[in-house]
């Protein structure tokens, strides 16, 4: 019987915590192990697309989630120095009619407060910082730095980018420096009445550098990404407290709007971003990884959090439908499932940043010509519309 299967999940971010909704709701025995004790509010807003929606909404987290989402009427591309506009898509009602559930902006604390409160709490384990795992038999015993000891039948990392149970598993794999920094913020509405902001996600494209800016909150806060292209990182963090005048400073030309949203930017957050190439497997015997432990991309395609999001929901379904097969089967099944398509969306997104910051010349002017007369992409139909449990429960 499922329930008799017991999983311990490293890692209480969105990933670990939808996973272990997921699974609990399948009927197993599930704990998660997080080596904070408490959760922040860094981070700012985050994409929710329809692929990721469906799953949190079958959690039965819509009704919590309701009064805090933001539900943009459509995605506006601009242009960096004039705004003018290259491509528009319809968000709001058309992608939820279009893909049966909805696209929306919400801020990373107010998910993951949703997400944490859906968890009884005698399953979170805070403060408990992972020390090493080994082989118990067919289980798997994991100690933690506060003399905890515990044993499971399937250990799953999520536990982000600089996984401990990644590199057990995989061995020391540093993460590479994309060339890339991303300076986020919130900016409180009242400060940009004057500019009449509509209901939009707004990605300005230019030289070198985006900017991305959406509401949160139940629009009291304008959340901005701002990705700029440095050639080294020399902090000891990967996250840093920005200098609000630097970053104005580096969109000097840019249009007026970008550079109002900007002066009022206290206190950004400077990230390095990271990524890794696509692993070639993520799963040995009961241990396995999801999230920005196996695939971490780029934020260009605003899929980071929705993929470990359709993590979650697959793993659940493989290990509810593997019968008699064995663990390791239905991980590496789940493995099977989900690499192709994490792997695709790594590649879209390093696409995404590429294409969003080409030098104006002959590139940018195709790029422009191309998006001017570009009908509905195929990659968003493709990324929208899968239901992560639906695929996994098919019948091979």
């Amino acid at each position: 019987m499922p329930d008799e299967l017991s999983i311990a999940i490293v890692g209480a971010g969105i990933g670990g915590l939808c996973a272990a909704l997921c699974l609990l709701q399948a009927g197993f025995d599930v704990h998660v192990y997080e080596q904070s004790t408490s959760f922040g509010e860094v981070g700012g807003g985050l994409q929710i697309s329809p692929n990721a929606s469906r799953i949190l909404h079958r959690l039965g987290l819509a009704a919590a989630l309701s009064p805090s989402v933001v539900r943009a009427r459509e995605l506006h591309q601009r242009r960096w120095d004039d705004g003018r506009t290259l491509l528009r898509i319809p968000l709001g009602d058309v992608a939820e009619k279009t893909f049966g559930a909805p696209h929306f902006h919400v801020h990373r604390a107010e998910l993951l407060a949703a997400l944490a409160h859906a968890l009884p709490v005698s399953r979170l384990h805070l403060g408990q910082r992972l020390a090493g795992f080994a082989p118990a038999g067919d289980r798997v015993e994991l100690q933690f730095e506060s003399g905890l000891r515990v044993t499971a039948d399937v250990l799953v990392g999520a536990d982000g980018i600089r996984s401990q149970v990644r590199q057990a598993l995989l061995g020391a794999d540093p993460a590479r420096f994309t060339g890339c920094v991303a300076y986020r913020g919130l900016v409180p509405a009242e400060c940009l009445e004057d500019l009449q902001l509509d209901l939009t996600m707004q990605i300005w494209l230019g030289p070198h550098r985006h900017f991305v800016h959406y509401f949160v909150a139940r629009e009291r806060l304008l959340n901005f990404v701002a990705v700029i292209e440095r050639g080294s990182w020399t902090g000891e963090s990967w996250m840093d407290r920005g200098n609000a005048q630097e970053l104005l400073g580096e969109f000097a030309g840019w249009h007026a709007q970008v550079r109002s949203i900007l002066s009022q930017a206290r206190e950004p957050f400077v990230w390095a971003l990271f990524d890794r190439p696509p692993l070639t497997r993520w799963s040995f015997g009961a241990v396995t990884l999801l999230g920005d432990a196996c695939h971490p991309m780029l934020p260009s395609f605003g899929q980071g959090a929705a993929q470990a999001i359709e993590d979650g929901a697959t793993l659940a379904a493989c290990l509810s439908a593997r019968g008699g097969a064995s663990v390791s089967d239905a991980l590496l099944r789940y493995e099977a499932l989900r690499l192709p398509r994490t792997a695709r969306v790594q590649e879209l997104s390093t696409q995404n940043r590429d294409r969003f910051q080409l030098p104006d010349g002959p590139a940018q002017r195709e790029r422009d010509a191309r998006l001017a007369s570009a009908g509905p992409d195929p990659a968003v139909g493709w990324l929208f519309k899968h239901d992560a449990w639906a695929a996994a429960t098919v019948v091979e």
